[in-house]
């Protein structure tokens, strides 16, 4: 197909009406998208207070699942970037911190879910259809920012604990702010900023794309399966791009009042004159392995959440009963 597609505008083709008063339907010629895109054809009236409430359901939900079960993994990912030089790593207390860390991964998904939906679905309303990427591109970074409000000292206590510096998410908070103060419970923020971000954007435009595009091509809404699919892919592409970036947090998080880093561009110095420029590669492969399983349930069990709040809705409810 060239670079113009034909098609059939239903709601705006203009009628020319000939002496015999006999109408005529023209055809348009429209761009072709550089992006996927679909035209839900009906416009529906934007909900916000709903999409947001079904938003923050979903993802916290979603984000207590994906946490329990993978938790281990994550563990292993982060005493391997936490271990300098040749170290062995310990697989003792896989668990750690669990508890401590889903009360923060709760709000921390249900909040990132939360902004990412109704922002998505007003930008995808605001854009041309051929600019869908950077709506889901432009919500996942919202959802990132708000987010990380709770994420940042939900993964400093985790990462600590997963260390083995404390017993307790209770003594790690006591003990932190002790020690280093309120902005101890941020250490890292910056660094976090820079993995999360660009990872949370991309990884929900690829996941959103690749739908979109399944979709277009299987002329039906995807199954739980094929959404699984879609989610482990680009989470484990998304979880390779960003491994360096991982690493430069996870060092930042754990160093507490040692400093031994005054910054991500010096943790970087740092890294690479002590252990070489593999050592932004560290646990490389728990980590695509983590991701990529963990955007596998994630995805999953969000699709399948958002399914089970839309068919249950008041109004949908009214409509079974009639």
């Amino acid at each position: 197909m060239g670079p113009f597609a034909l098609a059939l505008d239903t709601k705006n083709s203009f009628a020319a009406s000939d002496a015999s008063g006999r109408k005529m339907d023209n055809l348009q010629m429209v761009p072709k998208k550089f992006f996927a895109s679909v035209n839900s054809g009906e416009e529906k009236p934007f909900d916000f207070l709903r999409i947001l409430f079904e938003g923050v359901i979903a993802g916290g939900t979603a984000g207590v699942v994906v946490e329990t079960a993978l938790y281990p993994i994550d563990t292993i990912k982060t005493r391997l970037q936490e271990t300098r030089g040749g170290g062995q790593i310990a697989l003792k207390g896989l668990y750690s911190g669990l508890a401590g860390n889903l009360a923060g991964v709760l709000p921390a998904s249900a909040i990132f879910v939360g902004v990412y939906e109704p922002a998505k679905q007003k930008l995808l309303k605001m854009l041309p259809e051929n600019l869908s990427a950077v709506a889901h591109l432009t919500a996942g970074a919202l959802g990132g920012i708000a987010a990380s409000f709770v994420r940042v000292p939900t993964e400093v206590i985790k990462q600590r604990m997963q260390t083995r510096q404390f017993a307790s998410a209770p003594d790690a908070v006591r003990l932190i702010v002790s020690k280093e103060g309120f902005k101890g419970l941020y250490a890292g923020y910056g660094s976090f900023l820079l993995r999360d971000l660009p990872f949370d954007a991309i990884q929900f435009c690829i996941y959103e794309q690749l739908r979109i595009g399944y979709k277009l091509a299987a002329k039906r809404d995807l199954n739980d399966p094929e959404n699984a699919v879609i989610g482990a892919f680009a989470g484990a592409l998304t979880g390779a791009i960003t491994t360096p970036l991982d690493v430069i947090k996870t060092r930042l998080m754990v160093q507490g009042s040692a400093n031994q880093y005054k910054g991500i561009v010096d943790c970087v110095r740092i890294i690479v004159a002590e252990e070489g420029a593999p050592a932004l590669l560290k646990g490389i492969g728990p980590r695509v392995l983590w991701i990529g399983i963990g955007g596998s349930i994630f995805f999953g069990v969000l699709e399948r959440t958002k399914r089970y709040l839309e068919q249950n809705r008041p109004d949908n409810a009214a409509l079974k009963q009639d």
